[in-house]
């Protein structure tokens, strides 16, 4: 599997550009919001050192990606593709994050979609793991056409393990709803 993770994505609203060690400040501005994290399962990511050992694995996974507003020119968020599996096909979408004023807009489906239609020709599963008590992000990824499969434990960059969901998008159901 020849998935690039390191392309630029982008749809009628937002870009996607490959994650750069010059983005952190940017960044971190949108990710210093409490509120962002209050349902996640490291809720203290809002915390410049938290987050900063976020952003640092998330250089290293050469999968992470800005989200840019195409209208203003400012970094609204940030998602990964992660995990990938040759024999099963498959690859992971998540740690992803936007600014408040951006929730309810319709840009998560819009992001989503846009990744979803790039690694389906590489890929005929992607997952999501989303924090057990992650409600919001539950609901959104249900709403993309992710079905909850299973629960695992997930060990983060800090060490901590915590109970996530794993969601489930075929490439089969993928294009039945499109």
């Amino acid at each position: 599997m020849n998935i690039n993770r390191q392309l630029i994505l982008e749809n009628e609203k937002v870009i996607l550009y490959p994650l750069q060690k010059k983005d952190f400040d940017a960044l971190y501005a949108v990710a210093s919001d409490p509120k962002i994290w209050e349902q996640h399962p490291n809720n203290d990511r809002w915390k410049k050192e938290v987050f900063k050992t976020f952003f640092d694995e998330a250089l290293q996974s050469k999968g992470a990606f800005k989200i840019v507003d195409k209208a203003t020119g400012n970094i609204i968020g940030s998602t990964r593709l992660y995990n990938s599996n040759d024999l099963e096909k498959s690859i992971f979408i998540g740690y992803t994050f936007y600014a408040v004023s951006y929730w309810g807009k319709g840009i998560n489906k819009l992001v989503k979609a846009t990744m979803l239609d790039y690694v389906f020709q590489y890929v005929s599963k992607v997952y999501f793991h989303i924090g057990a008590n992650n409600i919001r992000s539950q609901t959104a990824i249900e709403r993309v056409g992710a079905a909850k499969i299973t629960e695992e434990i997930v060990t983060y960059a800090d060490g901590t393990s915590r109970l996530n969901f794993v969601y489930e998008i075929s490439k089969e159901k993928w294009c039945k709803a499109k």
